[in-house]
């Protein structure tokens, strides 16, 4: 290693920050409505990162990652600090409007796009590139970052996200192989190192994620050929390579080549390959991702110690650390009383996952002796979780185990699209919406009097029941030809079914970060999952009973209720996915048996759980196939299944789409511009399909010329008998009055295209 004296032993590679009570989401949204300024913001952004990085100093961390803060998203940093951002947005003169432009849109600009970040539930915003791109620096925010940290005593390493990954993720607009731009580009980053290392930085990590995926051999030359040229700048301080969320496996020979000083693995979704591979590097620091931390189970000392010393053992220069950014996880454990004791014992959030790493890292270093009480508390939440008998639920199992390819199979697709239009009577270019309607500040209120006991369920469910009707009446005099009942009484579309399931638990305050300022509290999948009564049946049947058009039940799909939980890793994934399909299958039986005639089973996370690497592919996109086909199946052929898919890269499970088999699926192509569609196409689908004519996630209200040209892109792709208009989401996080106007206009450019 070229400066050895230089290392350093407990870390992790990026710190949450919304906020441990969500204030930066507050903040945020205040700014938008214009109740508080720039400065009031910038603030509350100062003092988060004030307590963040002083917290992770005074927990034993030797270097602490700076940078990782950001208003929106870290791609879209990237962008900003490469001068890359979309022509449109130039004419903006605030910088921070500008910013905020380019991630949501405004009246008169449409934002990039969106979508998931690898195989996690957050959302990175795409940079725009082309061949003519011309970068240029502007390194104001990780240097200033940088200032701050170091005045606090902090010892400060800026994050950077790489170039090679930045390239990977960005949309080539004009069909250009993006690599090509690295000539131009590393500049950028040379010069940025040098500032850095001027300002005072030892270390800088360099994140590359998409080492983890599969790399051609070009792409493997690209890598070995830009951190040669970047380890040899003059002025810079050591680079730490970071890669996460899967095995580095190629990349790592070709990384370790170079005359970089330092390489992060994640070893726990990387394994032992990766752990052989780098007993290999004795020339550089291996900074050991064992703590998880994309899930929120207590480290196995057991298992993790014994690679940290396997590593030393064989010469290498080790740190500890979290296998990713602590932005996956929640802040604390504190807040959760709620949480049974012997269930949270076998916890550990951010907070706890940094006390993790500090007692790995002192056990390495001094010896367990130094930590032996800490290590024998762990190795007691371990051994006391495997025993629990919550973890099997043998009637589950049983069940399960006895059913046949039939539990899966429907009917061909076409017969069942004649006896539901019998039943269903429904217009050409049918309208709807994918299910949430704006939350209230009455629904807010309402839930938080219900939490306090300030109201009882009754009273609950009374206001619950006048928020459905007076959405029931709205669409009635829009004129939207299918129903949602709009989902007041759900906090969030998998929390709400966690709750009534066996085998999860909820938190108080374990907010994470999706995008933006939208925050989710992902429940706890710790044991097998049973359904003990319905769920959804009483909100559907009163919304339906008060119209005669056809209401829409409104399910999360088993596998989205995977991807957006913490989910327990003692057993494959599939297992749990095909006990949540159980549970859902019930409920639709259910929906069916209470005279609702549509049932929408939501998958928008097919796409983020599909494995890094295309080796590992076919299996999971089979059981997830399965797992919905086993949550949907139970219904008859009159009943019309509907799915909704959004904010992913879909070519990879295109495939997997039609094998759903449902009898229409809405999915995101607003701000792709219905480029899916042709996708789906070329996959032999002939099912119904809405693509979203207008994107949620902006606060602009499209008009309805904008719409018909849209519906016109989507009928060059798909016969009107097929193609139903609705938006791209739902509609949650809108005010009412935007959603009032876009779906007027949505509604009349259907008219209008009939």
């Amino acid at each position: 290693m070229s400066n050895p004296e230089n290392t350093f032993t407990a870390t992790v590679l990026g710190l949450p920050r919304i906020g441990p009570n969500r204030e930066l989401k507050k903040a945020i949204e205040a700014y938008w409505a214009g109740r508080s300024d720039a400065a009031a913001l910038h603030e509350v952004a100062r003092n988060l990162r004030t307590t963040a990085l002083t917290a992770a100093r005074d927990a034993g961390l030797d270097s602490v990652p700076v940078g990782t803060f950001s208003y929106y998203d870290q791609v879209l940093d990237t962008a900003v600090l490469l001068g890359a951002l979309p022509e449109r947005v130039s004419g903006i003169a605030d910088e921070l409007d500008r910013y905020f432009a380019a991630a949501r849109g405004n009246a008169e600009v449409a934002p990039l796009e969106m979508t998931k970040w690898f195989d996690t539930n957050y959302h990175y915003l795409v940079p725009e590139l082309s061949a003519a791109t011309q970068f240029s620096l502007h390194p104001d925010k990780p240097l200033a970052e940088l200032k701050e940290a170091l005045a606090l005593g902090v010892p400060a390493r800026p994050v950077v996200v790489g170039p090679i990954t930045f390239l990977k993720l960005a949309k080539s607009v004009d069909g250009s192989d993006l690599l090509d731009l690295l000539p131009s580009l590393l500049p950028l980053y040379e010069r940025l190192l040098t500032q850095l290392a001027e300002a005072g930085a030892t270390w800088v990590q360099i994140d590359e994620p998409s080492l983890v995926t599969d790399l051609s051999a070009a792409e493997l030359a690209a890598v070995r050929d830009t951190y040669q040229q970047l380890s040899q700048a003059s002025s810079r301080p050591s680079i730490l390579v970071a890669t996460y969320f899967g095995r580095v496996g190629e990349a790592l020979p070709a990384l370790a080549e170079t005359g970089i000083e330092g390489i992060a693995l994640d070893l726990v979704a990387g394994g032992d390959a990766d752990v052989a591979a780098a007993q290999s590097i004795t020339n550089k620091l291996i900074v050991a991702g064992v703590v998880d931390g994309h899930n929120i189970w207590r480290v196995d000392p057991d298992h993790a110690l014994p690679r940290l010393t396997g590593l030393r053992e064989a010469g290498v220069s080790v740190a500890v650390s979290s296998s990713c950014s602590l932005l996956h996880v929640p802040y604390s454990l504190a807040p959760e009383t709620d949480l049974d004791d012997r269930l949270r014992s076998w916890l550990a959030f951010g907070e706890e996952k940094i006390a993790e790493i500090r007692v790995l890292a002192t056990a390495l270093t001094d010896g367990e002796t130094a930590v032996a009480e800490a290590l024998a508390v762990a190795r007691t939440a371990v051994a006391d979780r495997k025993a629990d008998p919550r973890l099997r639920v043998e009637s589950v199992r049983e069940r399960l185990a006895g059913l046949d390819a039939d539990a899966i199979s429907r009917t061909p697709a076409d017969e069942r699209r004649t006896v539901q239009q019998e039943r269903l009577n429904l217009p050409l270019l049918p309208t709807t919406t994918i299910g949430s309607y704006p939350q209230t500040s009455r629904i807010r209120i309402a839930r938080a009097e219900l939490r306090k006991g300030e109201i009882d369920a009754a009273e609950y469910d009374a206001r619950m029941r006048a928020e459905i009707a007076e959405v029931i009446a709205l669409q009635e005099e829009i004129g939207l030809d299918v129903l949602v009942h709009g989902e007041p009484e759900r906090n969030d579309m998998v929390q709400y079914f966690a709750e009534q399931l066996d085998g999860f638990a909820a938190t108080i305050n374990g907010w994470v970060q999706s995008y933006g300022t939208r925050c989710v509290r992902p429940p706890i999948v710790y044991g097998d999952v049973v359904r003990p009564e319905v769920m959804t049946v009483q909100w559907i049947t009163y919304a339906q009973s008060l119209t005669s058009k056809p209401v829409k039940g409104m399910l999360t799909g088993p596998v989205t209720i995977l991807a957006w939980s913490f989910i327990r890793d003692d057993q494959p994934l599939a297992d749990t996915a095909r006990q949540i399909a159980l549970a859902i299958r019930d409920e639709t039986v259910d929906l069916e048996s209470a005279g609702i005639g549509i049932i929408q089973v939501d998958e928008p996370a097919l796409r983020e759980l599909l494995p890094l690497r295309k080796a590992d592919q076919a299996a999971y996109l089979e059981w997830a196939v399965d797992a919905f086909r086993l949550s949907t199946a139970g219904v008859a052929d009159t009943t019309q299944i509907h799915t909704h898919l959004c904010y992913s890269e879909f070519g990879e499970v295109i495939g997997a789409i039609a094998g759903l088999d449902a009898d229409v699926t809405s999915i995101e192509a607003a701000r792709s511009h219905m480029e899916v569609l042709d996708d789906l196409n070329a996959a032999g689908f002939d099912l119904g399909v809405g693509p979203g004519v207008y994107d949620i996630h902006s606060p602009r209200v499209p008009g309805t010329e904008e719409i018909e040209k849209s519906l016109a892109l989507a009928l060059k792709a798909v016969p009107a008998e097929r193609l139903w208009v609705n938006p791209d989401c739902g509609l949650k996080t809108r005010r009412t009055d935007e959603v009032t106007a876009s779906l007027r206009n949505l509604v009349a450019a259907a008219k209008a295209l009939r």
